[in-house]
């Protein structure tokens, strides 16, 4: 009996430790696998989004590489494009000069001959053939009045200052809404509060920031076309005089149309410190062109820049690829503030991950506590007497599933 007793006390002993080994095996394997899945899918995190930061790092400056090269490659063919635009004006007008001379001079020589011819002629006609002439001559003139008057009136409508000007506004019109969006100019913009005055068109540059107000670059056109027709007549007639005497009429319209720009139309912080004076033919803005030193005064002495159709075109052009650059900066602070975002969520994700851990840790040191117990706990029943098999229905402990099957095997 005595002996039954003690086989029975070893036996639940031995149970108890097989399954105290058995837990605390499962929680040291659970653990260690946990922390290892965790670990390595921290490892694959990192290494994702450093791989997609360095891609799309790369893309960018990829990018504002090639729209670099793009203004240095538009600024070398503006350059280029005014140098072969100075070159052609000068050959042209030597071509002119050289025309002119020898036009003059088959004029001196034709007027001579028909002078000589006719007074020959009518030295040697009768008085009734100067009688008739002289009467067809009078029949002419009234039909010249006549031609003449028409003239006037075409000259006068031709020399009307309003439809000179509407023709070079609608000029300037057609070249902003070749190179510019409708939104990126206004037509008949006020660029002083409460004043009636209207420039003809104004280039809208927007704020930096959104709560800051949108800057306007005004642009004026002016055709003073008297003077430079008497220029050019008094050129092609090779009057020096006269020649300097247009000239010098020229120069004070430009100079005062600069002058009525700079004073009603330049307000600065609501417009660019400068505007621009738009000369509608090419040949009117050649001559003031040539007026040495007079562009720097213009501009310094009023902030106005003259410009023509060409220069005026390379100038929108490059504005238009300003505006353009200035959308692809407002799209990288977009990408910015995005991976900003992505970030932050990852340093969350890490605050995450660290908090894991520690819990990890904490579980593993309850493992180890629990195991440090069970040692103690069998080294104090080491001496204990083990109970009879039927003593685990008394402990409301289970039996083990093989050993269950056997047991039943058995009945």
């Amino acid at each position: 009996m005595e002996k039954s007793a003690v086989e029975g006390r070893e036996g639940l002993r031995t149970l108890v430790e097989q399954k105290l080994d058995v837990s605390t095996t499962k929680h040291s394997d659970a653990a260690t696998a946990l922390r290892t899945e965790l670990t390595q899918n921290f490892d694959k995190t990192s290494t994702l989004i450093s791989q997609t930061l360095r891609q799309m790092g790369g893309d960018q400056q990829q990018r504002l590489n090639e729209f670099s090269e793009r203004i240095k490659a538009l600024t070398e063919q503006s350059a280029e494009g005014q140098e072969k635009l100075r070159q052609t004006v000068e050959t042209r007008l030597e071509v002119l000069r050289k025309d002119n001379s020898e036009k003059l001079d088959e004029m001196r020589k034709t007027v001579d001959e028909k002078l000589q011819s006719t007074l020959e002629k009518r030295l040697g006609e009768s008085f009734n053939t100067v009688s008739q002439q002289l009467k067809h001559v009078h029949e002419g003139l009234g039909e010249m009045q006549k031609l003449a008057t028409g003239v006037g009136d075409l000259k006068r409508v031709l020399t009307n200052v309003k439809t000179r000007g509407t023709w070079a506004e609608i000029q300037l019109g057609m070249l902003l809404e070749d190179y510019l969006t409708a939104d990126q100019f206004v037509v008949n913009a006020a660029m002083r509060p409460n004043s009636s005055e209207r420039v003809e068109f104004a280039i809208r540059f927007p704020a930096r920031d959104a709560d800051g107000a949108d800057m306007y670059l005004p642009i004026d056109s002016k055709f003073p076309r008297e003077d430079y027709e008497r220029l050019v007549v008094a050129a092609e007639a090779a009057d020096l005089n006269a020649v300097e005497a247009a000239a010098a009429a020229l120069e004070t319209s430009i100079r005062n149309s600069a002058k009525t720009i700079s004073d009603k139309y330049i307000n600065p912080p609501h417009t660019t410190d400068f505007a621009i004076l738009f000369l509608p033919t090419e040949g009117l803005f050649a001559e003031v062109l040539r007026r040495p030193g007079f562009l720097d005064r213009l501009q310094r002495d009023y902030r106005v820049t003259v410009a023509g159709p060409t220069t005026l075109s390379s100038l929108l052009s490059a504005f238009q690829m300003g505006f353009r650059s200035l959308a692809i900066q407002q799209r990288s602070s977009d990408v910015w503030k995005v991976l900003g975002a992505v970030r932050t969520e990852f340093g969350k994700h890490g605050a995450v991950l660290d908090k894991l851990k520690s819990q990890l840790n904490a579980a593993s040191n309850s493992v180890d506590a629990l195991g440090t117990r069970t040692r103690a706990m069998n080294r104090q029943l080491k001496d204990v007497e083990a109970l009879p098999l039927e003593t685990e229905t008394l402990l409301n402990i289970a039996a083990p599933d093989g050993e269950a099957g056997e047991d039943e095997a058995a009945d």
